[in-house]
């Protein structure tokens, strides 16, 4: 399940202590800088929209994190990056929590659509933005991460006024 992220959660986890009385996994939820990034990255988004990021909880532990990587487009569009706990990855918590981000997403009348991006060598993540209909719409060189593959899902009504979103 996801649940919305808030700056307190981000301070927890970057000072290794689990938010809301939650469980933390064996090892890291994710490196430290990756947490201060994300922590600052949801403090930017969330300036202009909400929600900004999720916890991904599993059985009362944060095995994951999932965020919006900018506030909406005109048109609706929003990016999400995901990533699970190292000694919780391949058990279906990422597709689970993309999952509910779609379910959410298809239930907020602001937004059309999700993108996200793969490296070309990430097979579990490929197949878990299938299984949830994403759809490969292209590629993109990322200098630090070199060759991704770009998704998509319409999630609203593409045609609806930008007001309404």
């Amino acid at each position: 399940m996801i649940v919305e992220a808030e700056a307190g959660d981000f301070q927890a986890l970057i000072a290794g202590q689990p938010p809301r009385g939650l469980a933390l996994p064996e090892g890291e939820v994710a490196p430290l800088a990756t947490l201060e990034m994300l922590s600052a990255l949801a403090a930017k988004v969330r300036a202009a929209f909400a929600p900004a990021a999720w916890l991904l909880v599993e059985q009362g532990e944060v095995v994951g994190l999932c965020s919006i990587m900018s506030a909406p487009t005109p048109e609706g569009v929003i990016e999400i990056g995901y990533g699970v706990a190292p000694c919780r990855q391949n058990l279906g918590a990422a597709g689970r929590a993309v999952a509910d981000v779609v379910a959410w997403a298809s239930s907020d009348a602001r937004i059309a659509a999700l993108t996200a991006n793969t490296a070309t060598a990430n097979l579990f993540s490929q197949r878990t933005l299938e299984r949830n209909g994403f759809r490969k719409v292209g590629a993109r060189v990322d200098k630090e991460d070199g060759l991704l593959i770009c998704w998509r899902i319409e999630t609203g009504d593409p045609s609806a006024p930008a007001a309404r979103r």
